[in-house]
């Protein structure tokens, strides 16, 4: 009985040897079809989870030279504006405007005052040439009012002739105005001129030439028919 056990397991034991030797050859078959198709043979192994992949550090990119060769612009292309950003933009002087020389402006201006007439004459150099507002002195009608507005030209004497006078007046009456242009000659005459000599001989003949009057008409008042003049009294 013993023998026939060990017997039966030998059996056994050479068939369990050789089963696992043919299915190792059939299964070598399959894995080599599994190839030929394009199937990996070791899709039936579990996948693994990939790892995410490690981040390399930031490196700072390093900013692009500037070339110090001017640009080349063809001769075909349209000319660009090329603009430097690094550099700073040179600033132009700025010219100061030139000033145009205005119509007489070696013209002298001065002014004169009588009562509520003013006047403003203007002096420069021409032929002895007067005009009040306009009009030649010579056209004046009256007199006695164009001795008084041609009474400082006599101090300046021969140079009178070599300069032309423009006077303006408004307001006032006829002497008031006739008195303020004196006043306004004499003081044009002594400006442009710039002489001590004709100065103080006008202050001499007479110093309302160059200082101004203040005087003014007395008002009327009642009980009278001017300012002082009174009402005659009758004892009938």
């Amino acid at each position: 009985m013993t023998e026939q056990k060990t017997e039966n397991k030998t059996e056994n034991h050479e068939e369990k040897k050789v089963e696992p030797s043919h299915k190792s050859e059939e299964h070598v078959h399959e894995e080599k079809q599994v190839h030929k198709e394009g199937e990996s043979p070791r899709d039936d192994k579990p996948k693994q989870a990939k790892r995410p992949a490690a981040k390399k550090p930031a490196v700072a990119k390093e900013a692009p030279k500037e070339s110090s060769q001017p640009a080349k612009v063809s001769a075909s292309a349209e000319p660009t504006v090329i603009t430097a950003t690094s550099e700073k933009p040179v600033e132009k002087e700025k010219k100061a405007p030139k000033k145009r020389a205005k119509k007489g402006a070696n013209a002298i201006v001065a002014r004169g005052k009588r009562k509520t007439s003013v006047a403003r004459a203007s002096i420069r150099k021409g032929r002895g040439v007067v005009r009040i507002n306009g009009q030649n002195v010579t056209a004046l009608n009256n007199k006695y009012v164009r001795s008084i507005i041609l009474e400082p030209l006599k101090f300046a004497g021969a140079d009178a002739a070599s300069v032309d006078i423009s006077v303006n007046v408004n307001g006032g009456g006829m002497m008031g105005q006739a008195q303020a242009v004196r006043t306004a000659i004499a003081h044009a005459i002594v400006q442009y001129f710039d002489n001590q000599d004709i100065k103080s001989r006008m202050v001499a003949y007479d110093r309302t030439l160059l200082v101004e009057d203040s005087r003014r008409v007395e008002s009327k008042k009642y009980l009278g028919r001017k300012a002082r003049a009174r009402f005659q009294k009758s004892y009938r």
